[in-house]
């Protein structure tokens, strides 16, 4: 690489106070979070991608606040505190959107949404055993009386087969993830904080007074440096416990009078969709290849095409001919617990990282965790 100017030493490439590794949605509400508490730092926020390539920008557009058996699946997992705790970051979070950006800027719809069940499972009898505990349980939280309440006369307005049962949720919405993207970065660097594209990060050093971070175009100096790298945290953390995996989406072509308005979960949360205009948009499926989906890689697999696609004849639009025009694929970081990982791993180097497919919600209330932890 070429040597740098004395102008471009002292500007682009001067000693910060904070670096932050990823400009995805953690990385981007961190650097928001740490300028207001500290408006005259410097700040650079170094991405890999031209834009963020995780899973910030490349996701279905769900709010996230989650459905009534991917709840109670939570609760076996990790016990009654932790689910609750999550539940709360994540309305927290969705407050705080709503606090920084409009409906307009990010094309927030407060649709409501509903997890579909059939009778051919078990899941509903645990669920409908359950439910009045959760709301009593998520009132705390929400202040509704009801968070969840059962809408099967809702089910033929959706045009769906073989859906028995529907589970409704006031608080679940869609939004346009770029957009969101984009109103951030533009209201962090309005704020001064820089945000430079195309850098990777090769590795750092901590120093007496610093932090040392290689690049793949320079070596930049810090006091603190956060890692926002979410499922590609472990390239430069190894031991670190974040598995990468996969979320694959499709998107239909426009559908005449299609009926499916809002958004949906199927299957705890393993199935998501949602109407985009008049085209249905569908993820998720990886419980299909549970390994082959552990994985960096963001290409598409006809695996879990051919589950979606299923899963769209069998119970969305049985009736119907469409065709697909648009698939991707994001990358979220899972662990051995859904709960983020919020933490110091030295006195000069911390992390934001695993928002478990849920970082449009988690990610504005993890950054201001952080941003508190390195103020102290």
């Amino acid at each position: 690489m070429p040597q740098l100017s004395v102008w471009e030493k002292e500007s682009f490439f001067a000693p910060q106070d904070v670096i932050i590794v990823g400009s995805g949605f953690t990385g981007l509400w961190s650097a928001l979070h740490l300028q207001q508490l500290h408006p005259h730092y410097k700040i650079t926020i170094l991405e890999r991608g031209i834009i963020p390539t995780g899973a910030s920008t490349r996701n279905a557009g769900f709010s996230c606040f989650g459905s009534p058996t991917e709840l109670l699946h939570d609760e076996a997992l990790m016990g009654e505190e932790k689910m609750l705790q999550l539940v709360e970051m994540r309305y927290k979070g969705l407050l705080e959107i709503k606090k920084y950006f409009t409906a307009d800027e990010i094309d927030y719809d407060p649709c409501g949404g509903y997890e579909c069940f059939t009778n051919k499972e078990n899941i509903w009898d645990t669920c409908i055993s359950n439910i009045d505990w959760l709301n009593s349980k998520l009132k705390n939280i929400t202040n509704a009386e009801n968070t969840f309440s059962v809408a099967d006369s809702k089910i033929s307005d959706f045009g769906f087969s073989g859906i028995a049962h529907l589970i409704e949720n006031k608080f679940e919405g869609a939004l346009h993830s770029g957009k969101l993207v984009q109103a951030l970065q533009k209201k962090v660097q309005q704020a001064g904080v820089q945000i430079l594209c195309g850098i990777e990060v090769i590795s750092y050093q901590e120093n007496s007074n610093s932090v040392e971070i290689t690049t793949s175009a320079a070596t930049f100096t810090a006091k603190q440096l956060l890692l926002c790298t979410n499922a590609f945290t472990n390239e430069l953390i190894p031991a670190i416990d974040v598995i990468p995996n996969r979320g694959q989406v499709l998107l239909t072509s426009p559908i005449e009078d299609l009926k499916i308005k809002g958004t949906f979960h199927f299957d705890e949360g393993y199935y998501y969709f949602r109407n985009l205009g008049n085209r249905l948009l569908l993820g998720g499926a990886r419980n299909k290849a549970f390994s082959e989906e552990n994985t960096t890689a963001m290409q598409t697999t006809e695996t879990i095409e051919k589950a979606l696609n299923d899963f769209i004849q069998t119970y969305l639009l049985p009736k119907t001919s469409y065709t697909i025009t648009d698939k991707w694929s994001g990358i979220m970081a899972m662990g051995s617990d859904k709960l983020p990982l919020v933490q110091a791993i030295t006195d000069k180097v911390f992390c934001c990282v695993r928002m478990s497919g849920m970082g449009v919600a988690l990610a504005p209330v993890a950054s201001k965790e952080i941003a508190q932890i390195m103020n102290q």
